[in-house]
């Protein structure tokens, strides 16, 4: 069997990374005036001067998690996933999210499906404490084919309590913390394999089907603000679509990983049935790591206490990039 590749199911990491770059380096106008952007692009969130403290703007959607939604009939959680992903972009910088606008495109109004969503975008508000303030819906038929759910959030807090990497060095401790499985990134080709070589009602060996597997929501990290506000933390990070190479947006240094948290059941199923390379699996999927906490050696013990789950998974080191062991994963 010839080996499955994320590239395979339509998306390509690296011509992403090329297309983003080529979109910001025409981003050179700066606002006049008061609360202008702190910082640079290419952060989990952009940074607003606001006095004493900073505004924060992340953006984000549940992508093609969608389309597995659709075939299961069963919308009540992508709400969910929306906020997860825009929060948890906030909770790395030690941004404390306040407020979210969601955005709905579709090809036909569904009021079924938008209750259903409703339903995931308050309960998402909920574990976020953060009030959703307004939204959009558009009807776009001839443009789109299907439904997307985005949304954008405001994080805020005071300057002088924000987490930007910057601290992190050489010999720092990497704490692993457990995700609820796929998350809301590598759907396209996780749908590509299960549409391949099974079916959405297939069972996995933990009972639950591979459609309920796939559409389990987006842990919300929101512990993580009272972590930060107790734990000398250097730097976090949300493990999103491209893996292990999100801790690259961290530091120059680099970030290697000798003892990963063990993949739940669904990342092991695809990567044998797809045949998927274990480099592709750690730049696509958060394989059963969904955040981490880069801190001093003093802070570990403290740390695993106040979460349950977390493990040491490896360490911060000299060599820049993303190690899986020994192994660069590129």
């Amino acid at each position: 069997m010839t080996g499955n590749a994320y590239s395979d199911a339509g998306v390509d990491i690296d011509l992403e990374a090329a297309a983003i770059k080529a979109l910001i380096k025409n981003l050179t106008f700066k606002r006049k005036g008061k609360h202008t952007m702190l910082g640079n692009v290419g952060h989990f969130a952009g940074l607003i001067d606001f006095g004493s403290s900073a505004l924060a703007l992340t953006t984000d959607g549940v992508g093609t998690k969608m389309l597995v939604a659709d075939r299961m009939k069963d919308w009540s959680t992508v709400g969910i996933d929306c906020i997860a992903m825009n929060v948890n972009d906030l909770y790395v910088m030690h941004m404390e999210p306040i407020a979210f606008v969601d955005y709905i495109a579709t090809d036909i109004l569904s009021a079924e499906k938008m209750a259903q969503i409703g339903i995931g975008l308050n309960e998402g508000a909920r574990l976020a404490n953060i009030d959703i303030v307004g939204g959009e819906t558009a009807s776009l038929k001839g443009l789109v084919n299907g439904l997307d759910l985005a949304g954008t959030c405001v994080g805020v807090q005071e300057k002088d309590r924000i987490v930007t990497g910057e601290k992190i060095r050489p010999g720092d401790v990497i704490v692993g913390v457990p995700s609820t499985g796929i998350h809301s990134n590598g759907l396209s080709l996780a749908r590509m394999i299960v549409e391949k070589y099974a079916d959405y009602d297939e069972k996995l060996r933990n009972g639950k089907t591979l459609g309920s597997e796939l559409l389990t929501p987006t842990r919300i990290y929101h512990e993580s603000l009272q972590v930060a506000d107790t734990c000398m933390i250097h730097g976090m990070c949300h493990v999103t679509g491209g893996g292990l190479l999100n801790f690259l947006r961290l530091s120059s240094f680099g970030f290697r990983f000798d003892n990963p948290i063990t993949p739940p059941e669904i990342f092991r199923w695809i990567q044998e049935m797809g045949a998927i390379s274990e480099n592709e699996m750690y730049r696509t999927f958060n394989m059963g790591m969904g955040y981490s906490y880069v801190v001093p050696p003093e802070s570990v013990d403290i740390l695993i206490k106040k979460v349950k789950g977390t493990q040491v998974v490896g360490e911060v080191i000299e060599k820049p990039g993303a190690w899986l062991g020994d192994y660069q994963v590129t």
